[in-house]
Parts: structure tokens; C-alpha cells; sequence
């Protein structure tokens, strides 16, 4: 067995068994496990993702949050055990691999990425537009009165 497939198993055990689904810009909470004497518990750090590096078991991601007027980042393992979930709180809509910018921002601009907005495409389009017209055609047929019989 070469190294490159010894690596590839050994790296294989370690990885995370469900893979987060997360992007840079997104709003997230970072359950962390800390221990403290004999005792474990959760500890959330909730932020913005900055930035997402690495391949592998080396991969690595940046969330930055303003605790009391300064700013604080943190860099979280991927496949670390002691990072219990990570959750989306919601989609930023970003256009930027690394969201460094926001180092410079100060007030609700450090914190404040756009939300990302959902558009079903051009063909959700026409289609809505195809039933608003057939639902307009339909109304004034609809809504001309019957003739009065005497």
C-alpha cells in the first residue's frame, strides 16, 4: 500500500459523517464542545462566515461576530469533534470567496450581508405570468352580469 493510500484511509475515519451545508456570508451558530474540568458542555458562537479554506481534513472556516463594539473571529476545523453542529440561521448573498471587507465596517454594516433571495428562475416567470394572464381573462368573463330577462 503506497502513502497516498494510507493517507486516504486513515483521513477517510476522520472525516465528519454528515457534511454542513453552509456558504461564506451565511449567518451560522457554531455548537462547540468545551470542557471545563470534568465537565463538557455546549458553547454557541454565532456570526457571519468570512471565509472557507482548505480541502480535506485540513478544511477550515472563519465566523466573525461584534461582542461589545469589537470584533472577534474565530477559526473552526470542518471535521473537528469538538464541533458539535453548525447551524444556518440565514443565507447571505454574497459575491466574494473571503468577506475580509467586513474587518473594516463598523456598526450594523460589519454584521449586515444581504439575504440571499430565492427567484425560481425564467421559467417559474413565464409561468406565473401565463396564470395571471389566464386568471385575468377569466375574471371579466366572469364578472359581466347576465342579461335581465323581463
Amino acid at each position: 500500500m503506497n502513502k497516498a493510500a494510507l493517507f486516504d484511509k486513515i483521513e477517510g475515519e476522520q472525516f465528519r459523517k454528515e457534511p454542513v451545508k453552509f456558504n461564506v456570508g451565511d449567518s451560522v451558530r457554531v455548537h462547540t464542545k468545551v470542557v471545563e474540568g470534568d465537565k463538557e458542555r455546549i458553547q454557541i458562537f454565532a456570526g457571519v462566515v468570512i471565509g472557507i479554506r482548505g480541502h480535506g481534513l485540513n478544511e477550515t472556516f472563519t465566523v466573525r461576530r461584534i461582542s461589545y463594539g469589537e470584533g472577534v473571529e474565530r477559526i473552526f476545523p470542518m471535521h473537528s469533534p469538538r464541533v458539535d453542529k453548525v447551524e444556518v440561521e440565514r443565507e447571505g448573498a454574497v459575491r466574494r470567496a473571503k468577506l475580509t471587507y467586513l474587518r473594516n465596517r463598523i456598526g450594523k454594516g460589519a454584521t449586515l450581508v444581504p439575504e440571499k433571495e430565492y427567484h425560481g428562475g425564467k421559467k417559474a416567470a413565464k409561468a406565473a405570468a401565463a396564470a395571471a394572464a389566464a386568471a385575468a381573462a377569466a375574471a371579466p368573463a366572469a364578472a359581466t352580469p347576465a342579461p335581465a330577462s323581463n
